[in-house]
């Protein structure tokens, strides 16, 4: 391995923003059941699904419609 590099002609990751950040969520057994049936449907991994759910919900700015029983 050189003792030096030169990065004076490199240029910063352009994926870099879309990294995904990794958190703990606590969600009902239901919703879990419900995305890895549709995982089992589209081969798409059912994390990714949530993922891409939430994303587009982000995107349209969709509020939840809460009901307080």
């Amino acid at each position: 391995m050189r003792q030096e590099y030169d990065f004076s002609k490199s240029i910063k990751n352009p994926y870099a923003k879309q990294l995904k950040k990794q958190i703990t969520i606590r969600l009902d057994e239901k919703t879990i059941d419900y995305f890895r049936k549709l995982s089992e449907k589209t081969g798409m991994p059912y994390q990714s699904l949530m993922n891409s759910y939430l994303t587009d919900c982000a995107k349209r700015h969709v509020a939840p419609h809460l009901q307080w029983n």
